[in-house]
Order: structure tokens, then sequence, then C-alpha cells
């Protein structure tokens, strides 16, 4: 080796000890030294160094870096209730598109819905347990599922009631809180952190309830979980009764109904907020009545009856270095402009997406171009608009690639329903594209799918390039002596690894079909099928080409799976190398069977249909109580169906006349109203 590559290496090697500090004190001790930008200009200088040496990409240390390890310090405790993540809207049309989703599940025939809004604090999320009005447990959020157990550092906030007293106390009741530091006390503090929620973060986190005690915490409570006996009937009766108790709740919550009254909270507290001793960035917008929130209820990740409306989305002018393209797991090609980094709503952006071939074409994208990014809330950052008066004379426009990165040909598909072309175009080479491979298998062990801590994107791009991993099974099957021998594996990190890794062998029915990576089947398509399948047993018999079609035929009964989702399983399974790497992967796992919701249910066991409109429920409604009364909801008349149910509104005479001549026992809107409350 020559001296200027040694010391090329050696200098490498210092800065990302340093990188690996600097992650540390942000990630584990919400300390950082340095701000967000300077902390993304170091990175970028360590990743352009890497570009121009390739000697030091084949060190792979800059790879590997991924945060900082997560916390042992607390206990682990399973949450009453999951904390589930909102979803969000970022202007008006997002808004009626809420209400309109609400308005429909419900059936509300124009009735104007009343909502409770709420300043959406930056802060830490964490909840209270109360038995009997005396506090017993305080968690962190943590994944939502499971929290840290840091009841008491939360003790140390001497507004949070230890006990409270009074007539019709629950015997059990959960208060979820936003944990904050004030603007006034956090100037005493930012010598220490970057902002006030790291360091309201950083204080909850200390082992020592002593050192969290110096810290001026502060909360506001803004909902519950779990309540043991649940006498309150809406969100603001809630909130009023537990600040009689002594919880504080945020006086600039209330009550708005319409459309109208939603944007003139919105903007009156987004006027406001700069004057506020507190940071928000937005409001949330809660259905007001719980028996409608019941009804409503939950998807896979947010709750049906809450949004989190966030306010204008931040602006920045920068300039585009590069366009690059990146492949997705279901094949889509991607261009990302690689701009000069700027701040955009505290946030140092480097990658604007561009969204697809199109878009490019329609704004008349090139490299070199000054535009203006905006980002809102956790969304990537997207190309608003092209200053074309300060564009280089030279410059071309930009020529999308036809070929994939792998060097197939890409197409655009077009629909067979609406006989429209995709904007996207796509690779169709699947798991014989290393670029989709790579990205399945980092679907594969995300949080929604295996969930295997430790096996972030960067690991999964590092094991790739060292051919450590190239198909799911490999995961079950890793080298731990090679790995053992990389920058940054020690004895604990892969022990830590082992025991993820055997966690996740454990998978219900759903979650592996999800985890497949398969085109147009998300969470709840994935949770249809395996209520249909129910085993992995029958859902193998997709291997085998003859029962394929008579499954296909079947599928389009139920309801939720149409024909996109049926084109897409057959695609898939029609595939040698996608069915012998889904057989490899089943072999690793243990996959429990689909469980039905209610098994004494009403519906136990039973197969309905809908037709015609029901008066006081939409059919979503009505096929969501008849899941959690243990029924199977089919889309279509067959010998299968048990029942059908017939609204009262315009039901399909031709469903009736069908299910007569097959027997099956015709239910009307009266019957199924007894029924339900029998």
């Amino acid at each position: 080796m020559n001296k200027n590559k040694s010391d090329v290496i050696k200098s490498f090697k210092k800065k990302i000890q340093l990188l690996k500090k600097h992650n540390k004190l942000y990630f584990i001790d919400d300390n950082p030294e340095i701000s967000d930008r300077e902390y993304d200009i170091f990175k970028n200088e360590l990743v352009e160094l890497e570009n121009q040496n390739n000697f030091l990409k084949e060190l792979n240390l800059l790879e590997k870096i991924i945060g900082s390890p997560p916390s042992n310090k607390f206990i682990k405790i399973k949450h009453l209730s999951p904390m589930l993540s909102l979803s969000n809207a970022f202007d008006e049309n997002d808004m009626r598109d809420f209400l309109k989703k609400v308005d429909n599940f419900l059936n509300l025939k124009n009735e104007t819905i009343q909502l409770f809004s709420e300043p959406k604090i930056d802060g830490i999320s964490a909840t209270l347990i109360y038995e009997k009005g005396i506090l017993t447990k305080g968690l962190s959020r943590g994944d939502g599922v499971t929290g840290e157990d840091i009841l008491n550092n939360l003790k140390t906030i001497k507004t949070i009631p230890r006990k409270f007293e009074g007539p019709n106390i629950p015997h059990l009741l959960e208060v979820r809180c936003e944990i904050y530091i004030s603007k006034k006390d956090f100037i005493k503090l930012k010598s220490n952190f970057a902002n006030p929620r790291n360091a309201a973060g950083g204080s909850l986190r200390q082992k020592n309830p002593n050192e969290t005690k110096k810290i001026p915490l502060r909360y506001f409570a803004y909902g519950t979980g779990e309540i043991n006996p649940d006498f309150f009937s809406s969100q603001s009766e809630f909130l009023e009764k537990i600040k009689r108790w002594g919880f504080l709740v945020n006086p600039l919550s209330k009550t708005v109904k319409g459309i109208n009254e939603i944007e003139k909270q919105h903007e009156d507290l987004d006027n406001l907020r700069s004057s506020l001793d507190y940071d928000i960035d937005g409001l949330v917008y809660k259905v007001n009545d719980f028996n409608l929130q019941k009804r409503l209820g939950n998807t896979s990740n947010s709750p049906r009856w809450a949004i989190a409306y966030k306010f204008s989305a931040e602006k920045a002018i920068t300039k585009i270095k590069e366009i690059v393209i990146q492949v997705g797991r279901t094949g889509a090609i991607t261009p990302v402009a690689k701009v000069e980094p700027v701040t955009v709503g505290g946030v140092v952006v480097s990658n604007a997406t561009l969204h697809n071939e199109d878009e490019i074409q329609r704004k008349d994208i090139r490299v070199g171009d000054t535009i203006q990014i905006q980002r809102a809330g956790d969304v990537i950052p997207q190309v608003v608009s092209v200053n074309i008066e300060k564009r280089d004379k030279k410059s071309k426009k930009f020529v999308f690639p036809k070929k994939c990165l792998c060097g197939a040909l890409t197409k655009k598909e077009v629909s067979k329903n609406t006989k429209k072309e995709d904007a996207v175009r796509r690779c169709f080479r699947g798991y014989d594209c290393s670029y989709t491979a790579r990205e399945k298998l980092k679907h594969l062990v995300s949080k929604e799918s295996l969930n295997i801590e430790g096996l972030g994107k960067r690991v999964i791009d590092q094991f790739w390039d060292l051919r450590i991993v190239k198909e799911p099974s490999d995961i079950f099957n890793l080298d731990f002596g090679k790995i053992k021998s990389l920058e940054g594996w020690g004895t604990l990190s892969i022990n830590n690894l082992k025991a993820s890794i055997e966690k996740s062998r454990q998978i219900n029915l759903s979650k592996f079909i999800y985890s497949l990576g398969i085109r147009h089947i998300g969470q709840e398509n994935a949770k249809i099928l395996a209520g249909f399948f129910v085993t992995i047993k029958e859902f193998s018999k997709l291997f085998e080409s003859n029962k394929r079609d008579q499954i296909l035929t079947s599928l389009v009964e139920l309801d939720g799976i149409g024909s996109t989702q049926i084109n897409s399983v057959e695609s898939f399974f029609s595939k040698e190398k996608n069915k012998k790497i889904t057989i490899n992967l089943i072999n690793e796992l243990k996959i429990n069977n689909y469980e039905i919701n209610n098994k004494d249910g009403k519906f136990s066991q039973k197969k309905l249909m809908f037709t015609g409109g029901f008066e006081n429920m939409s059919r979503s409604e009505a096929k969501l109580i008849a899941e959690n009364n243990g029924g199977k909801v089919l889309g279509s008349i067959s010998k299968k169906l048990d029942f059908l149910v017939v609204g009262n509104s315009k039901p399909t005479k031709k469903k009736i006349d069908q299910a007569r001549k097959l027997n099956i026992k015709i239910i009307s809107e009266n019957e199924w109203k007894r029924i339900l409350n029998s």
C-alpha cells in the first residue's frame, strides 16, 4: 500500500469514529455537540470521500453506521392497547377527504359530525396507568406495542397526579400525554441539547431519576387507552373530567364542526404558534363521540377517527447536482434529485423525489436547475418549481432511461380495468433484478414484516455487497463467523442480531403474506387473504398451477380483493423463482394460523355478503361488525355463502334471485339489527 493511500485510510477511520461519537450523542444521549446541518455536511463529506476512493468503499465502514444501537436501560412492558400513529393531512383537500371517509363509513347522510381539535405538541408521548386512582405504571411510546418502563422519571414531573379521588373513578384508567419542555426553560438548557424535543426525550431516558429531576419537564394529557369501567361519552367530556381530577389539558383545545371551522381553527393556531411557550407542528382532529370512535375503529397503523393536520409545508431554494435512478421492491423506477444541502423546516435535505418520468417532463426539470423544494411533515421533500431564469443556456433536457439499473428494458403497464397507462416505469424481473431483490429484502426485515432489529437498510446493503445475504432464507443461515470479522460487529451486537432473527421465525399468516412484498398486497389485503387461506398449508397451494387457477377464481368472491390484487398474486406465483424463494422462506419460519376475531361471535364460521344500503350503517362498518363477530365477508354469490344480508336501500335484485336459487338464507336489515342486539 502506498503512503498516500495509507494516510487516506487512516484519516477516514478517524472520521468514522468521530461520526459514531456524534451518533451516540444524538440518538442515545439526546445531547448533540453539533447542529443537524453540521452533522449532515460532515457525513456528506465522508460519503464524497468514499465515492472518490473505491478502496474506502471496500472497507464498508460507512455502510453499517445506522444511528446508534437501541438503549437497554429500561424494562420493556406491553401497552394495554397499542399507541398507534396518526395519519397526516397537509391541506384543506386532505381534511375534506378525511371527513368524507368518516361520513361514508358511518353512513351519516350529510350530518355534520363534531370533531375535537387539540394542538399537536412537538414532544415525547407517554402513557400513565392508574389503578383505583393510584399511578402504578408509566411507559414510553416505544414501538407502539411495547414501551419502556419510565415511571420513576415521569414521577419527577410534579404536576402529574400520583393519585386522584372523587366519585365514579375507574378501576383502571390509562391517560396518554405529551411530555415537553417550554421554550423559556429550554433557553437555559440549549447548550446541552439540540432542541426542546431532544431535551425532553433525553431527560426521560435517564437511568437515574435524580438526573431527570433537574430538567423542567411539563406535560399535557391528550387522550386515553384502556378505561374500566368506561363511562365517558366523548373526548371533550373525558378531558373535562380528568381536568377536575388534577390533570393538565391544553387550554387551546375545542370542538369544531365542518370544514370552515376546521380551517379557521387551523389558521388561528398557525398564526398563534410563534407566541406559545411550547412547540406545536399542527393540530390533531378527533371524532369527539367515543361510540363513533369505536365504530370507526383502526386500520393496521392508525385510527380512522383521528388525523394530524400539519401546518404549511416548509420551503427552500437549492440547486440540482445530479438526477439518479432508484429501483423499488416492486420494480418501480423512481428518479431522485441530489441537491445542494439546504435546511427545510429544521432538517438538512440533500435529496428530493421527482416522482416519475411524466413529472420530470411536465416541469422540465434538469441537472443544474435552481429549484424550490418543500417538505411537509415527514414526507420526502419534493420539487415545487424550477427557476427557468437561472438556468444555464447549455443545459439539456433530462432523458429518462428506458432500462433498469440491472440492464433490463422497463415498461409502463396498461391497466386492464381503466386501459390507462401507468405513470411509473417498472422492471419486471423481480428477484432476477439485483436492485429489486435487495429492496425486497429491506421490506422483508422491516418493522411491519418480520421486524428484525439490527438488520436495517444499510446492513442489508452491506450484507448484500459481501454476498452474505442474497435471498430471504439466507437471513436465517447467516455466516456469523464472517460477520464477526467485520468492523463494528462484536459479540454483543451479533448476539442481539441472533436473538432478533430467532424471534422473527414465529410470525402470523397475514404478516407473512405482507412480508413477501407482492405488488398491490398491502397490510389490509394481506389480512383478507390470511382470513381466506387460514393456514400456510392452504396458502402453499398457490405454488401448484392447477390448484392456483381454482384458488384465484375463489378469490374473486372476497370482499376487498379485486382483479388488480388477483392479477398481481397470479403474476407473482407464476414465476418459478418467486415460488422457490417463498418455499425456502416458509421452511425457515413457524407461521401461525389465521385467528378469527371472535370464535364465539354471532357469525362464527359463517360466510356473509351484503347488498343494498343500510339506514344508519355503511357497508364498510357492516363488514367490520360481521368480521368482529367471527364471520367472513364475500364479494359475490356462491354456494359457499351462508347469509345474504339485504339492506333496505336499493338492493341488487339479481343477487337476491341468485341467493334464492342456491337456497342461501336471506337476512333483511331489520333481522340483521335484531341478531346484533340479541
